[in-house]
């Protein structure tokens, strides 16, 4: 077990950007082996994992579904485990059950424990306590499920109660996959057909996942009918595939750095979480994406990727495009100040109720590096082709700004200090020993 992750990372002053060749492979994605623990845990008999982010949120996952009454057995190797499910059937936890930082974990298991027929409590920490939770409440009211809150209404801790479901078709007003999946789940157990429409559409691991184990998902347009119960769910082997969202901040330096040569192995191409390369493509990164194979008999797409560095140009991302890169709007505002032009971001409101106001928090970190940044009320405008300082920074318990901010300092004169890092390892538990690899490659 590594020491706990550092609190403050520093990136001393230096020559700009990365150098040279470097070969990487990041962690696990996080949106799947949620997923991957969650329908683990569910299907009857042993499912086998690899590839598993061991990230605080993930663990978080796997200790919650632990407390219901499903058994995990870790392999040899890191990200390795057996999990004998439940069938569908969990039991009765003793207490809340603690969600730590994950909005995915809270919203899913929502879903999850709709379908039981005993009350959760779920809970969280501070952060996800101000997060909204009424969005996937009000879906889980019209099957059935009831709700109490402990707090103010709408967010977390609340208790769900579940049982004697019926279906619904749901039109949702957010293109968001956690609330798909929360519906979705909660419709495994339900009377009737669940189905739900989206108004764009959001990461799909949730109905992948389910077809690979069994159960069908009918997909046409933005709505998606879920065709099978939890009876029809099947034990299974899901390989994790490297997280494209954790790929995207080494992709992004590299994109920028002249003459640098990055290669990122195994990396997730679900077409539903690529919009970074292709918005990254069109500011005239190179990038290269090898052969794209299934990571498992049904499972993810994965491929190689290789970034050559050198000059990015600014662009415009629409409100089409935000679903599929919603993540990476933060570290795709800092290859908008390391390109030359105007970059603009509209229709990514959604970012304002992450784990911080990450347009804001963008904002604000980016302007005191020496950046020029106007904020809309849904985006960015960014002047790009300035030249970025090094600052003192707090990540305001934002694993994402932490390390999107990380990216800009290694590229500004000077010297960058990142406090508040703890919550790096909510994601990417390995992130600041890739981030000293990184730093060698400056000299």
């Amino acid at each position: 077990m590594r020491a706990a992750f550092p609190s403050e990372l520093r990136i001393p002053a230096g020559p700009s950007g990365l150098h040279g060749e470097w070969d990487l492979t990041v962690p696990g994605d996080k949106s799947i082996s949620h997923r991957a623990l969650m329908l683990g845990g569910l299907a009857p008999g042993r499912t086998q994992l690899s590839g598993v982010l061991e990230s605080a949120d993930c663990m978080a996952t796997l200790a919650a579904m632990a407390q219901l009454g499903v058994r995990f057995e870790r392999g040899a190797e890191p990200g390795v485990y057996f999990v004998d499910g439940s069938g569908g059937r969990l039991t009765e936890p003793n207490s809340a059950i603690d969600c730590g930082n994950s909005g995915t974990a809270m919203r899913l298991l929502a879903g999850i424990m709709a379908g039981q027929t005993f009350p959760v409590t779920l809970d969280g920490d501070a952060s996800l306590r101000g997060r909204p939770m009424q969005r996937i409440a009000e879906p889980l009211a019209l099957m059935g499920a009831k709700f109490e809150y402990a707090g103010p209404r709408g967010r977390a801790p609340f208790t769900v109660m579940g049982g004697g479901l019926n279906g619904i078709h749901y039109q949702s007003p957010t293109a968001s996959a956690q609330v798909k999946s929360c519906v979705l789940l909660a419709g495994l157990y339900a009377t009737g057909a669940t189905a739900v429409t989206e108004p764009l559409l959001s990461r799909d691991h949730t109905e992948r996942m389910l077809r690979q184990l069994g159960v069908a998902v009918e997909t046409a347009g933005c709505t998606h009918r879920l065709l099978g119960t939890i009876d029809d769910l099947n034990p299974g082997v899901i390989e994790v595939p490297a997280d494209i969202s954790s790929a995207a901040f080494w992709m992004v330096a590299a994109a920028a750095s002249p003459g640098c040569r990055l290669t990122l192995r195994g990396v997730g191409m679900n077409p539903t979480r690529t919009g970074l390369l292709d918005v990254l493509i069109r500011m005239g990164a190179q990038i290269e994406i090898g052969p794209v194979t299934a990571a498992c008999e049904g499972g993810e797409p994965v491929a190689d990727l290789v970034i050559w560095g050198g000059g990015l140009r600014g662009t415009e991302v629409h409100e089409d495009e935000i679903p599929r890169l919603v993540d990476e709007v933060p570290i795709l505002a800092v290859a908008a100040v390391l390109a030359e032009g105007e970059t603009r971001i509209d229709g990514a409101a959604e970012l304002r109720v992450k784990e911080s106001d990450r347009l804001s928090a963008m904002a604000r970190g980016l302007v005191a590096m020496g950046a020029q940044i106007e904020e809309l009320p849904d985006g960015l405008v960014i002047q790009g082709g300035g030249r970025l300082r090094g600052a003192e920074l707090d990540a305001g318990h934002d694993h994402r700004i932490a390390m999107s901010l990380l990216m800009a300092g290694l590229f500004a004169e000077g010297e960058t200090r990142m406090h508040g890092c703890a919550f790096i390892a909510t994601s990417y538990p390995g992130f600041d020993m890739h981030l000293a690899q990184a730093l060698e490659m400056r000299k």
